[in-house]
């Protein structure tokens, strides 16, 4: 008896020995194919190893008290962009970009890049099976000087993420003068191993050819191009830069894609923006933007989907775009995710470009056409 009842605990326990391996190959199995669904999502930039989200994340309005958050920045706004950053990475989106000029120490703002570095830590605290992607920025303020300057921004942009490299690392906007300089500063960060892929930032289409020779000349591909582009401002199409992108494989990483919330629908000629936003997106602007926010409106309830979804949509649609919309809120970043996973039609796309044609476009930051 007592042999068959050693039998039959042996035959229990094998039992669920043999369960618990297939159960565990099983979740295996399952976290590798939704590994492999997650990076099937993720596009390469440029000719660099780096792979990214389709649609990145914006942080120039954390911590920011210059042109965003114009009544201040507090807890309450500090709660809501860590909402966003764990709603954004919730749904997939992990890409996220900063700026060491966002947020700076005056006026009670907080360096974007110091919140984002806070964020992934607590992040990976509870979830350390999460990886972001991170891109920054390096100013060229007049007063920097040769590689050097590069380096020296970057070792504190690194310090303020909590970060020993960053995925990305772009040059925010031409320089006055030193340009090479700055270029072979982002070639020494990769070869020093503090960065995986550098970029540039509102560069015209010479200065990005330019940029892309340097760089090649070390064997280092340019990833991107951050630029301002939007379905109404096309100035890339116009410019020659999304071409000159195209053609030398350089990803265009589009910023203010829903021209800063005025394709959202959020905003009438009655309901114009507040703060800097309001010299932009005038009443009288708003009111050209009609005709093309009804179509979008139209588009858009006919997939289920909000204008935002349409008009980020309508970006990913052109090919070698990677949107980058700014969350301050988790709901912000729960409607931006629904920009992914479908595509308007080819008819649709020249639909709105050709309305909003009609409608001139808004204003720019300068520096691009330097």
């Amino acid at each position: 008896m007592a042999m068959t009842v050693s039998s039959a605990c042996f035959s229990v326990f094998s039992y669920k020995k043999v369960n618990r391996i297939k159960g565990a190959a099983s979740e295996d199995f399952a976290a590798a194919t939704a590994l492999r669904t997650e990076e099937e999502k993720k596009v390469k930039l440029g000719g660099s190893e780096l792979r990214v989200t389709r649609l990145g994340i914006g942080a120039w309005s954390w911590g920011d008290t210059a042109y965003w958050n114009n009544s201040g920045w507090d807890d309450r706004k500090l709660k809501a962009a860590k909402a966003a950053f764990d709603a954004s990475v919730d749904r997939g989106i992990t890409f996220f970009d900063t700026a060491e000029v966002y947020g700076t120490t005056f006026m009670g703002a907080i360096n974007s890049e110091t919140l984002l570095g806070r964020f992934i830590k607590e992040r990976e605290r509870k979830n350390r099976g999460v990886e972001v992607a991170v891109a920054t920025k390096f100013a060229a303020l007049p007063w920097r000087f040769g590689r050097q300057s590069v380096l020296n921004a970057l070792k504190d942009s690194l310090s303020r993420l909590g970060l020993s490299s960053v995925d990305l690392y772009q040059l925010h906007w031409p320089g006055v003068w030193g340009n090479e300089g700055y270029l072979d500063g982002l070639g020494d960060a990769v070869e020093q191993g503090l960065v995986k892929s550098v970029g540039v930032s509102n560069y015209s289409a010479k200065r990005l050819r330019d940029a892309y020779e340097r760089l090649k000349k070390r064997g280092i591909p340019l990833a991107s191009n951050q630029v301002q582009y939007s379905l109404i401002y096309r100035a890339p199409e116009q410019n020659g830069v999304k071409a000159a992108c195209d053609e030398l494989g350089i990803t265009l990483i589009a910023y203010s894609p829903i021209a800063q919330g005025a394709l959202t629908g959020k905003y009438t000629p009655e309901n114009p923006p507040t703060g800097p936003r309001a010299r932009i997106y005038t009443s009288e602007v708003l009111t050209k933007l009609q005709p093309l926010l009804n179509r979008i409106n139209e588009i858009g309830e006919s997939y289920s989907k909000t204008p935002t979804q349409v008009v980020l949509n309508w970006l990913i649609a052109q090919e070698n775009v990677v949107p980058i919309p700014g969350a301050r809120t988790a709901e912000q970043a729960e409607e931006f995710s629904g920009a992914l996973g479908w595509r308007l039609s080819n008819n649709e796309v020249d639909e709105l470009r050709t309305l909003a044609s009609k409608i001139s476009p808004v204003m720019s930051f300068p520096v691009e056409n330097l």
